[in-house]
């Protein structure tokens, strides 16, 4: 098993919150899969996720996203909206994955 820590929209390179709330959905993704990548996993091997929203109206541009990066069948999923997030993030998400082998 490998869990993955809360993942904010930053940019690795520069350490920076990208802007907007479709970049941060992105970049949340990208994130995620680089660090599932660095373990020797994918995001295919993602059981469970969990999505953490300042605004729940973006909720559909979420699931726009996560098409984009899951297939089916998609890991369980919770989405909880927040109050706040760290540096002012639209969107967090952390990640259960079994790892293959």
């Amino acid at each position: 098993m490998l869990y993955l820590s809360g993942q904010i929209g930053l940019d690795p390179k520069t350490g920076i919150l990208v802007d907007g709330v479709d970049s941060q959905i992105e970049r949340v993704f990208v994130n995620l899969k680089a660090v599932a990548e660095a373990a020797g996993a994918s995001l295919a091997d993602v059981v469970k996720l969990s999505v953490y929203l300042t605004d729940l109206s973006n909720f559909a541009r979420v699931n726009e996203t996560m098409a984009r990066f899951f297939g089916q069948p998609y890991p369980a999923r919770a989405v909880v909206g927040v109050a706040s997030l760290p540096r002012g993030a639209l969107i967090e998400a952390d990640a259960i994955i079994v790892l293959p082998g």
